[in-house]
C-alpha cells in the first residue's frame, strides 16, 4: 500500500509540473507578443544574393533598423528632404497650374548622389520614411532626384510603422505598398501655398515692421478675418 501511494504522488506530481510548464509558456508568449518581440509576420527574404537598400529619415532611426533587419538589408537616411523649392526665387508657375520647380539643394547633393550609388546595386527598395504626409512626399522626392525606379523590373516599394520594435519593422515590411500619391499632393500643395503666400507677403512685413519676419498661409488667412470679417 505504501508504494501505491508513492506511485500516485510521482504521477500528479509530473501532470502538476506539466500543467504549470504550459501555464508559463503561454504567459511568457503572451508577454513576447504584448511588447512586440514575437511577430507572426516576418520580413521577406532577399532576393538573389545582393542586399536590400531600406532608405529612412534619421541616421539614429537607420541603425536601429539595420540591427533589426540583420545584414541581408543595408540601411541608409536621407537626413529630412532632398528637394524643395529654391530660395533665390519663387519657383512656382503660377501660369502653367502652379506647377512647382524643385531643386537638390547643394547641401543635399552628396546624400542624393550616395542613395543613387547605393541604390545601383541593391536587389530592392524600400522607401522607410515617416508615416505622414510629409515622410511620403520625402520617399517620392528620393525616387525623383535619385532615380530610383530606374531599374526596370527591380522592386521598389514604401513600407510605414510606428514604432521602432522588431515586431512592427517585420510587420510593416510584410505588408509594403506603393507611394500615396494623394499624400503626396496634399504636402506640395502646403508648400506651394507656404511659398507663395510668405515669398510675396514677407518682404511687406519687412518693410512696414520688422525684418526678419515670416508671413504664413495660415496666420496671413486668420488676419484677414479679423481685420475684414465679411471675408
Amino acid at each position: 500500500m505504501p508504494t501505491k501511494k508513492t506511485t500516485e504522488t510521482k504521477t500528479t506530481a509530473r501532470k502538476t509540473t506539466a500543467k504549470s510548464t504550459t501555464r508559463a509558456a503561454t504567459a511568457t508568449k503572451g508577454r513576447a507578443k504584448a511588447n512586440g518581440a514575437t511577430a507572426t509576420a516576418t520580413a521577406p527574404r532577399r532576393r538573389g544574393g545582393g542586399r536590400e537598400l531600406v532608405i529612412v529619415e534619421s541616421p539614429a532611426k537607420a541603425r536601429t533598423i539595420q540591427g533589426i533587419l540583420g545584414s541581408g538589408y543595408e540601411v541608409t537616411a536621407s537626413v529630412g528632404h532632398v528637394r524643395d523649392l529654391p530660395k533665390s526665387k519663387l519657383g512656382v508657375d503660377v501660369d502653367n497650374d502652379f506647377l512647382p520647380q524643385y531643386i537638390v539643394p547643394r547641401e543635399k547633393k552628396d546624400v542624393v548622389a550616395k542613395i543613387r550609388e547605393m541604390a545601383s546595386t541593391a536587389t530592392g527598395i524600400y522607401l522607410a520614411t515617416d508615416p505622414d504626409r510629409e515622410g511620403e512626399a520625402i520617399s517620392w522626392h528620393l525616387v525623383e532626384a535619385a532615380g530610383l525606379d530606374d531599374v526596370p523590373g527591380r522592386p521598389m516599394q514604401r513600407v510605414v510603422f510606428h514604432e521602432l520594435t522588431p515586431g512592427a519593422i517585420h510587420e510593416a515590411f510584410a505588408n509594403p505598398r506603393t507611394i500615396d500619391s494623394a499624400l503626396v499632393d496634399a504636402q506640395q500643395a502646403r508648400r506651394i501655398l507656404d511659398r507663395l503666400v510668405g515669398y510675396k507677403i514677407s518682404p511687406l512685413l519687412w518693410r512696414k515692421v520688422r525684418r526678419g519676419l515670416s508671413a504664413g498661409r495660415v496666420q496671413s488667412a486668420a488676419l484677414r478675418m479679423v481685420v475684414d470679417p465679411s471675408v
